[in-house]
């Protein structure tokens, strides 16, 4: 019956999307403003969403924004100036969704690009393209271009408009003039709702004509939240026309002076220049791509792998201290939280793929780990406790109606392995003493506390939320329990490596946390648990990440009872995820891809196929469940294995379809494997 929907589902989403399975670029050719989901083009500090309706973006997503306001009376994140809200007019009217035809949109992945192009009547053909450009993480890019198929006269205005959060908006408009350049600047500068944050913007007209040519700029103030500046050109018939839109988003948070910054910023790219900016952007992403998963025989599986694959490169940033949402930069979802989707779901390909971007996420906890040790405090333990939702600061930022925040601890066995996994890959020795060994250690010395000490065999962790979010405050739950294990483990090696006496206690703790049982033989879920339904994996995270659990026959029988226990409709894509990599791993690989396409095709949305976090789900992109995904063609179908040495493949079988998997790019060393 899943099968049957998967399949069903998919010929509707083709139905929608006039795609050809390019294995670079989504292509929508109707586009429905009542069943529209946006899609994200970001650089790892900045997210533009997607609108259908024209020279329209629905968000402006900027990461480590955060203010308290909203939902839960927590941290949020800010939504941004809109900077590439516009409109244009021909011959005095305003062109909408209405007036268009032929509109289509479309997303070059290979380069980060989203376009969007139309007809105008018999008066002109239309396309705008934009970027979060790459080399420049707070700036933006937007070019227009207009075929005119008769002479016409176009007013071309760029929009902004303070999102309603924001208060005490100042508008400001400046003109630079010089022998050799004239140049406006739109700004705008306003304080996060409780007054902690200056959030600026400022963008700028980039046109084509030589000095002294260029249209007669002017600005227009409409209120205190909205200004504009406009510009107004004749095209002759059969002429093609050009100007570009260049702007900043910049906050406090990230800058002392982010009001002189914004206009610094975006003064740079104008002096740039559009082709500039586009070369050193399209470079950029060339680099990325050398990290590659490429499969041969199945064009629509390879085109949604490099959409999961744009998405994750487009969320992280090399460089920085900080790490994904949830939804990545696609919007406010989860309030821009950092959750144990980042290090168990997303890290570990991104790992894989590009380390420097795995460094920038667990750089984030680092930074966050005093912030740990007094939340360990304040519970009573020893060590480093993280929060389970985290935020600018790293404190817990979990609503109080949500008991995950008091009770769902193996987020801090989450982070330390994915801070062993960072050497293991790397190997880098240096940075394993000055800030992977203080986060094993101190995580260490938590789960030595947290246990309680009943006896040997029986150092029992009591009262969490599972990883199984449906199984609240239960006892020795499995997720938990090895992955404190392991923690203690890998903190008693990385001490050996470094030449330091590790902690004795580790060891004897580790080797005394229950692993519980079934009566058949199944791996338990947690002390009571009875054959329920779960939410999300657990059990069979045993079997991977860790290899707590590493007979085939084992990792089979818990495969084939847990896998009955997951409704269809309501879970997270990532449990079907793990499904698919343990069954790649012990040799079925056609029922690894009924897993496979298990976890994201019911989850799909119109029109440019961005995945939610559940079936039939309305809260994209769920970054989470593409992570998972990846995880389970790197690790599943390909093989990889993290060991304490590096990289290794093991064997795994495809797909019948699949002739060949590749892999390249992987790891410091940028290896090639090859899985046929």
């Amino acid at each position: 019956m899943k099968q049957a929907f998967i399949v069903i589902y998919t010929l509707l989403l083709i139905g929608e999307c006039s795609f050809s399975q390019d294995p670079w670029k989504l292509t929508a050719a109707q586009i429905d403003a009542t069943n529209y989901y946006g899609i994200t083009v970001a650089n790892g500090m900045i997210g533009i969403v997607s609108s259908p309706e024209p020279f329209k973006v629905k968000e402006v997503v900027l990461a480590g924004a955060y203010d308290l306001y909203g939902r839960g009376r927590v941290s949020n994140f800010l939504r941004s100036f809109n900077l590439l809200n516009m409109y244009l007019d021909i011959d005095g009217r305003r062109i909408d969704a209405r007036s268009i035809t032929g509109f289509k949109q479309e997303l070059d992945m290979r380069h980060a690009t989203f376009t969007a192009s139309f007809e105008y009547g018999d008066k002109a053909v239309i396309s705008y393209t934009y970027c979060s450009l790459r080399q420049l993480p707070f700036t933006v890019l937007m070019n227009v271009s207009i075929l005119a198929q008769k002479d016409i006269s176009i007013t071309g205005a760029s929009v902004m408009e303070a999102p309603d959060a924001l208060k005490d908006v100042q508008n400001y408009y400046n003109e630079i003039d010089r022998p050799h350049v004239v140049l406006g600047l739109l700004t705008s500068a306003a304080r996060s709702p409780t007054g902690k944050l200056l959030m600026c913007a400022s963008n700028t007209f980039l046109f084509g004509e030589p000095h002294g040519q260029e249209p007669k700029v002017i600005h227009e103030m409409w209120d205190n939240n909205m200004h504009l500046m406009k510009f107004t050109r004749r095209i002759k018939e059969g002429e093609r026309y050009s100007f570009s839109i260049a702007g900043t988003s910049i906050t406090s948070a990230h800058h002392n002076d982010p009001l002189n910054e914004a206009e610094r910023l975006t003064i740079f790219a104008r002096l740039e220049g559009r082709d500039r900016l586009l070369k050193f952007h399209q470079q950029a992403w060339d680099s990325l791509w050398r990290s590659d998963i490429i499969i041969d025989g199945d064009a629509q599986a390879q085109q949604d792998v490099h959409s999961m694959m744009y998405h994750l490169y487009s969320f992280v940033r090399e460089g920085t201290a900080l790490s994904p949402s949830p939804m990545g930069l696609s919007g406010l979802g989860y309030n821009g939280h950092v959750f144990w989707d980042a290090e168990l779901w997303m890290y570990p390909a991104l790992l894989m793929l590009h380390p420097e971007l795995a460094k920038s996420m667990i750089e984030y906890r680092f930074q966050r780990l005093e912030a740990a040790r007094q939340n360990a405090f304040a519970k009573g333990y020893k060590g480093a406790m993280f929060p389970w939702e985290s935020a600018e600061t790293g404190v817990e930022e979990t609503p109080v109606w949500a008991l995950s925040g008091p009770f769902e601890h193996h987020i801090t066995a989450d982070v330390a392995i994915a801070a062993w996994n960072y050497y293991a890959v790397t190997q880098d020795k240096q940075w394993l003493r000055e800030k992977g060994f203080p986060i094993l250690s101190a995580t260490a010395d938590f789960w030595a506390s947290r246990v309680e000490r009943n006896g040997p065999g029986q150092y029992d962790i009591k009262n969490v939320v599972a990883a199984d979010e449906w199984a609240e405050n239960v006892d020795n739950n499995a997720w938990t329990n090895a992955a404190a294990k392991a923690v203690l483990n890998y903190a008693t090696d990385a001490a050996g490596l470094l030449g330091v006496k590790p902690n004795a206690d580790w060891k004897v703790v580790a080797q005394n946390i229950p692993i519980l049982k079934l009566d058949n033989g199944v791996t338990r879920e947690h002390a009571t648990y009875n054959g329920e339904g779960i939410k999300q994996g657990d059990v069979n995270l045993l079997a991977y990440p860790l290899k707590e659990v590493s007979d085939p026959k084992q990792i089979k029988k818990d495969l084939e009872y847990y896998e009955t226990r997951v409704p269809t409709e309501g879970t997270p894509a990532m449990t079907q995820a793990i499904f698919a990599l343990l069954y790649a791993r012990i040799g079925d690989g056609d029922k690894a891809f009924h897993f496979f396409q298990d976890a994201y095709v019911p989850n799909l949305n119109p029109p440019l196929r961005v995945i939610a976090e559940t079936k039939g789900g309305t809260n994209p992109y769920f970054a989470t469940g593409a992570g998972g995904i990846l995880q389970s063609l790197l690790m599943g179908f390909g093989g990889l294995e993290i060991t304490p040495t590096g990289i290794t493949q093991v064997k795994s079988a495809l797909p019948k379809h699949w002739k060949k998997l590749t892999l390249t790019g992987i790891g410091i060393e940028n290896k090639t494997f090859v899985v046929k």
